[in-house]
């Protein structure tokens, strides 16, 4: 779901697109990106504010609101993007034909890849070899290097990698607990790494993290990486019918943040971080829990309460529900 939003963004944007896929074909997800919402109509439509004239009619209708509010603009139901980053999309939709087609988006598709059975380099996957050359080829072609002269506008490429560290991608990571081609990713990424540092690109990778059991390759593979963020659903888990994330579908842990050009990375004001998937959209909010679910009575009764009272003025003596 986030790397549909990635590539969402990158059609309303006007930038270019790769999308690598193994499992389902590239066409397929590109077909099922949300639907953006569009604000043209608050963005370029004048707001008619109430004015005051002296003719009788117009005083009356005048004086039906409080006199603080009348010089204020009409509320819109529609956001305005001055006033926020980026776009929201409608997940119950998707993107008209229209807008996808306008955009240009390249892809790559493993099984059509057949001589990705040759590997070029030592440490790297035949598979991995090939979507770097390919993504590498794309960069060079388009103009997408920093080394290209400039001849015309430049434009941004975002490339969306998915499922990298599956079997499917003849890697074993998710198969062995020592696997055989523990460098494969992270040498590829080292490569994808340096593609990035020379271009005007950015890339969104997702691994299927849950499945690999060495913590230690999963931390070289997050050092790798700029950002990291990991979802943890409730999906099959205690947390899915505890009423304490009721409202939620998961957690989202914030594991690497950018430090480039600083001696230490900015952390988070908020850790504690909670998705949840709605009808029309994907939200990430901060974590709220309720104050106290338990079943038992935490206070005592009134009746406990009367009595160690009556006893302590009569004895003089201490009660355990007096102590503090």
């Amino acid at each position: 779901m986030i790397l549909k939003y990635f590539l969402a963004e990158g059609v309303v944007c006007r930038h270019e697109l790769f999308l690598a896929a193994v499992q389902d074909h590239p066409n397929d997800i590109f077909q099922e990106l949300p639907d953006p919402i569009l604000d043209d109509v608050a963005m370029h439509k004048p707001v008619d504010q109430p004015r005051l004239s002296c003719e009788p009619q117009d005083s009356i209708d005048a004086m039906k609101i409080a006199w603080r509010y009348q010089n204020l603009p009409k509320v819109q139901n529609a956001l305005a993007s001055t006033s926020r980053f980026g776009h929201y999309y409608d997940v119950s939709k998707t993107m008209e034909p229209e807008i996808r087609q306008a955009a240009k988006c390249h892809h790559f598709y493993l099984p059509e890849h057949p001589s990705h059975s040759s590997a070029t380099h030592s440490s790297m996957l035949g598979s991995y070899s090939a979507l770097l050359k390919s993504i590498e080829e794309v960069i060079r072609r388009d103009g997408f290097s920093v080394a290209t002269t400039m001849t015309k506008s430049r434009n941004i490429l975002r490339i969306g990698l998915h499922s990298l560290g599956s079997p499917l991608w003849d890697d074993d990571l998710c198969c062995q607990d020592n696997p055989k081609h523990s460098h494969a990713l992270t040498t590829f990424l080292y490569g994808l790494r340096a593609l990035m540092r020379s271009s005007l690109s950015v890339a969104v990778v997702t691994v299927p993290s849950h499945l690999i059991q060495s913590k230690t390759l999963m931390g070289s593979i997050t050092r790798l990486c700029d950002n990291a963020i990991a979802l943890e659903s409730f999906k099959g888990s205690e947390r899915e019918t505890s009423p304490l994330y009721k409202d939620y579908h998961g957690l989202l842990h914030v594991r690497q943040v950018p430090y480039l050009n600083c001696l230490a990375s900015q952390l988070p004001d908020h850790k504690d971080l909670a998705f949840k998937l709605k009808r029309k959209q994907f939200t990430i909010e901060r974590l709220h829990l309720p104050p106290d679910l338990s079943e038992t009575v935490s206070r005592v009764s009134r009746g406990e309460l009367a009595g160690a009272g009556a006893m302590a003025s009569a004895c003089g003596s201490g009660n355990k529900h007096l102590d503090f």
